[in-house]
């Protein structure tokens, strides 16, 4: 019973201080300051509201601005590359315009140079005529003149022959040692790079035997030459000492190319000593250059081998 008196008692206090002061005075008070509360929210609310109307019309114009600038700057680009789009279609058109051109004058140049070959062609025609009925009359005394002398043909083929033939030798013999041509034939020297005599001697080395073999090899294919071995020495010693050296050393040759295989009947020998020396100097290399054998080969129809292997 206690407990339902106090839950009365609490539920009544609570109802006096929702309904406000008991007085007529303190009731007006009230009213007064609820009014002020309430129209003090009313007036932030809208001040809020209108701030909030401001910053949207704001950032709208900001963008609207952002915007138009950015369609003018469009604009612009797009101006510009129209330009530079106009700008390239006109060199176009005028490239087209030269390669025309160019193709219109190179037509025009190839008709006239046809025109001109054909002009030139016509005007030949009577030259060539002309030239061919004058080759034909040489070459009709040519024929006629070697019908009339047989001999003279023959002596034509034969030189002709042998010049070939010479110039295969000089080339095959040069490849062993220095092979020169001369009015007559060919003369090879045997000199220290071939062939190295020591001072006072006439003997061949063994060494040196393989040149004088290789030489052979050419010389014994050959027919109708004669071949002529002369000997030389440096300029010690007496004229006759020299004379008589030089000549062994010529036969020491000759009994080395005979012992290869090639004829002894077409082989001439001279010792000609210190006589017509390579070079003019008195030192060892000098000397030992001058120690030689030289080999002159000649056809057997023309000269003898001085004439061939004679020196200026």
């Amino acid at each position: 019973m206690a407990n339902v008196l106090s839950e009365v008692e609490e539920h009544a206090i609570q109802d006096k201080e929702l309904s406000g002061p008991s007085n007529p005075m303190s009731q007006h008070a009230y009213e007064g300051f609820a009014k002020r509360q309430s129209k003090s929210g009313s007036g932030s609310g809208l001040f809020l509201g209108v701030a909030a109307v401001a910053l949207v019309l704001v950032l709208g114009a900001i963008s609207g601005v952002w915007v138009l600038r950015s369609v003018r700057r469009l604009n612009r680009q797009v101006a510009h590359l129209n330009r530079q789009n106009e700008q390239l279609n006109r060199r176009l058109q005028g490239a087209e315009d030269r390669v025309k051109a160019l193709d219109e004058k190179t037509s025009q140049a190839a008709n006239e140079a046809q025109a001109a070959a054909a002009q030139v062609e016509q005007a030949k025609a009577p030259q060539l005529t002309t030239v061919a009925q004058a080759q034909s009359v040489p070459a009709t005394t040519a024929g006629a003149e070697k019908a009339s002398n047989p001999t003279g043909t023959k002596a034509e083929e034969h030189g002709s022959r042998r010049e070939k033939e010479i110039q295969n030798l000089q080339q095959s013999l040069g490849q062993i040692a220095e092979t020169r041509r001369t009015a007559l034939g060919l003369v090879m020297t045997l000199g220290e790079k071939s062939i190295r005599f020591e001072p006072g001697k006439s003997e061949i080395a063994p060494q040196n035997r393989g040149v004088l073999n290789r030489v052979a090899g050419v010389l014994k294919k050959l027919n109708g030459y004669s071949y002529y071995v002369y000997g030389y020495t440096d300029e010690n010693g007496t004229k006759d000492y020299n004379l008589t050296l030089s000549a062994r050393r010529a036969r020491a040759v000759r009994d080395a190319l005979v012992k290869s295989g090639v004829d002894p009947t077409l082989i001439n020998t001279k010792g000609f000593g210190k006589s017509k020396p390579l070079v003019r100097s008195t030192n060892a290399k000098g000397r030992a250059a001058n120690r030689r054998v030289e080999i002159g080969i000649v056809d057997s129809s023309e000269a003898s081998a001085g004439q061939a292997i004679s020196r200026k």
